[in-house]
């Protein structure tokens, strides 16, 4: 997969790099690179946002910017990249990221995300320029660049090779293997501590009715809201 991440602090994403499974996923041959708008604004003095029409707090990313900045990525018209990879616009008010979508952004060959910041984007780069725009809650970040974190981190660890065990991945919360429910408590040792004993089902070594307690303990915990 190859994710191009859009931003204007793309030393943001260092920390990010060195986790694990993204350390995983790239040596796998995966892709994960920056594309800072800044570098490719038309305006002067590396401008990339103006003051709202109608008035208001805040500045506002440039749909100008954000199509410089793409058509020097890719060489061809932002309008028409759509037909070529996803292209996500990250946004409080997008659709909400949830195990589905990310098992589905997780089968592309390539994402590139779309990080505002200030006041957001000009309304014609979600129009004009973006495939989808997603959330990852319904609160407001200073940028775009913690949900792209939020929304590579998904994904990545569903990448072939990006998990120490690949069945890690395969029952966990939301996941399909649960129904879409969270995931069943886990316990690990010691067995009893300060008087609060692990279910002694299992201590049992019985893998059948461990495995119905954990998915009944799944079912009664979802699914959310």
């Amino acid at each position: 997969m190859e994710i191009d991440v859009f931003t204007l602090f793309p030393e943001a994403f260092g920390w990010f790099e060195r986790q694990r499974h993204v350390v995983n996923a790239l040596a796998q041959g995966h892709r994960l690179e920056y594309v800072n708008y800044r570098d490719h604004t038309p305006l002067n003095a590396g401008q990339v946002d103006d003051t709202p029409f109608g008035g208001g707090a805040g500045m506002v990313l440039r749909v100008d910017v954000v199509e410089a900045a793409l058509r020097a990525r890719y060489d061809v018209d932002p309008v028409d990249l759509r037909a070529r990879r996803r292209v996500i616009a990250l946004a409080p008010g997008g659709a909400l990221l949830d195990d589905g979508m990310v098992e589905q952004l997780a089968r592309e060959p390539a994402l590139t995300l779309l990080c505002g910041r200030y006041e957001g984007f000009d309304q014609r780069i979600v129009d004009h320029f973006a495939s989808d725009e997603v959330s990852i809650g319904r609160y407001v970040l200073a940028g775009g660049e913690l949900a792209a974190m939020v929304l590579c981190d998904a994904v990545m660890r569903k990448l072939p090779g990006s998990l120490g065990h690949p069945e890690s991945a395969l029952e966990e919360s939301f996941s399909n293997a649960l129904g879409g429910a969270p995931e069943y408590p886990h316990y690990t040792r010691p067995a009893e501590y300060r008087g609060w004993r692990v279910p002694e089902v299992l201590l049992s070594g019985h893998h059948a009715r461990i495995r119905e307690w954990r998915l009944h303990q799944s079912a009664a915990r979802g699914p959310l809201p």
